[in-house]
């Protein structure tokens, strides 16, 4: 490949990785766009897998919050279990996401 064409790729997939893309999820009442998430990365045995809980928002402006479990980045159908331990790191990690903490638990007090 000519180094120019290099050049070219390489600046464009900057480009790319650099740019947020506006992710479209699926929901009964629609498709909503992903406002915050809050991934837990969990283990069982040999399984890996992420809790995850996103803040989302229908096009009219009504948010709902979503629990699902994750595999390769994918979100699954099915219910959502967390230990003890896995609920102290979701209070955790809320605190860096002020809106989802805020439509889940009412926010600090």
């Amino acid at each position: 490949m000519p180094a120019h064409t290099r050049d070219v790729a390489a600046v464009t997939l900057l480009v790319m990785a650099t740019k947020p893309k506006e992710r479209k999820i699926e929901t009964a009442w629609g498709a909503a766009a992903l406002v915050e998430q809050v991934s837990l990365p969990q283990r069982s045995g040999e399984r890996r897998f992420a809790s995850v809980v996103q803040l989302l928002e229908l096009e009219r402006g009504d948010r709902l919050v979503r629990f699902a479990y994750t595999t390769d980045g994918v979100a699954r159908r099915g219910p959502v279990t967390l230990r003890a331990r896995d609920l102290e790191r979701l209070r955790s990690a809320l605190r860096e996401h002020p809106e989802l903490e805020q439509a889940l638990l009412g926010g600090r007090s």
